[in-house]
């Protein structure tokens, strides 16, 4: 029968790997569920240029948001790009006129539009390339995920579509051309 001493080491040893296990999986930029379908390497430049390959999968960008478009069902919003880095967090292009530097649309059900998103100074997108690209070349992504970081800790947060095998069909009175 293990001792008393023994019972409390063992206990200490399981509480620091618990604490330390949800720590990781705490700071997750992105849920792994999302890690597993997404396409590796996929770039803005890539969707920009062919996005004919990529329709129905699923892509991970980086972003800020720079401008927003309402319809009735919709929100769709237009996000300057920012590569992201091995942890999913976005960047800045390493230069800023390159097709890098460019922009995307993602499209969101308005019932699911998070308060603060307009205070999120960068983002981190999963969203599923829809092959609707607006104002020429610009990608449309449905959304899938988006992490969101404000200037400030107070306005981070988080977007998540709550079905995402569900890719709903664009309505005919949004025109994703302009």
């Amino acid at each position: 029968m293990p001792s008393y001493s023994q019972m409390r080491q063992w206990t200490a040893r399981l509480a620091l790997v618990t604490t330390m296990t949800a720590t990781l999986w705490g700071c997750a930029t992105v849920p792994r569920r999302y890690l597993w379908i997404a396409e590796p390497g996929v770039t803005l430049t890539m969707l920009s240029q062919n996005p004919q390959p990529y329709v129905g999968k699923v892509v991970l960008l980086g972003g800020t948001i720079t401008a927003e478009q309402q319809s009735e069902q919709f929100l769709l919003l237009r996000l300057k790009n920012r590569p992201l880095d091995q942890d999913y967090r976005p960047h800045r292009p390493a230069d800023p006129e390159s097709a890098e530097g460019g922009s995307y649309w993602v499209m969101v059900s308005k019932q699911q539009v998070p308060p603060k998103y307009r205070e999120w100074a960068r983002t981190t997108v999963v969203g599923r390339v829809t092959g609707e690209q607006r104002l020429q070349t610009e990608p449309v992504l449905m959304l899938l995920y988006m992490r969101g970081w404000g200037a400030t800790g107070s306005h981070a947060g988080l977007w998540e579509n709550i079905n995402p095998n569900y890719v709903p069909s664009v309505p005919g009175g949004i025109d994703l051309k302009n």
